[in-house]
């Protein structure tokens, strides 16, 4: 990453994203043998400007780096965990989701702004990837392809002004059946 201050770094749209945020509305529903789970939760998710990036000599990307501590309200335990980046290149209004979880599965989502909807208030934020895609994939260790396979990611992030809202539905094929694995919530800004 350059040494560049937060200050001299346009981070477009993700600006809106910097700091500290808080929910305790979420709602996971997951797939269990016989039916669904439904886990009420509460996380914290930081995101940090990391600065910006060149690739190849004529890509630049603004990079926040998050991290999304997720624990159930029942019993107070993390159930997930999850790190990774988002990314805006500003020249071809893209913006870049990339996710790592310890179970075996990273991905890079993507979608596209017009310069309209990256200055829009409430900012809205849509990204997806599937496996096999080309451009926006998926990659995942063996035992969760043969067991609990992701075929997409979709997840829409509004933020205006200290409240963000976001809900992301992956898609998997697991016990034998096609599942919507649904993530929702409504986080408060707490700083930054």
């Amino acid at each position: 990453m350059a040494d560049t201050p937060q200050g001299e770094v346009d981070y477009g749209p993700l600006a809106a994203l910097i700091g500290t945020w808080t929910g305790d509305k979420g709602l996971d529903i997951a797939p269990e043998p016989e039916g669904t789970e439904e886990n009420p939760y509460y996380e914290t998710i930081v995101f940090e400007a990391a600065g910006d990036v060149e690739n190849a000599e004529e890509q630049k990307l603004a990079v926040l780096r998050y991290l999304q501590i997720v624990r159930r309200k029942s019993d107070d335990q993390v159930f997930h965990d999850q790190t990774g980046y988002w990314m805006w290149d500003a020249a071809q209004r893209t913006v870049m989701h990339s996710i790592a979880i310890p179970r075996g599965l990273c991905l890079v989502a993507g979608g596209i702004l017009s310069d309209a909807e990256a200055a829009a208030d409430p900012l809205v934020l849509r990204v997806a990837a599937a496996d096999g895609d080309p451009h926006w994939g998926i990659a995942q260790s063996p035992f969760l392809r043969d067991h609990a396979k992701t075929v997409r990611y979709s997840m829409s992030l509004k933020v205006s002004g200290t409240t963000m809202v976001f809900s992301q539905t992956t898609s998997l094929q697991i016990y034998g059946r096609d599942f919507e694995h649904t993530d929702d919530n409504e986080l408060s800004r707490i700083s930054g």
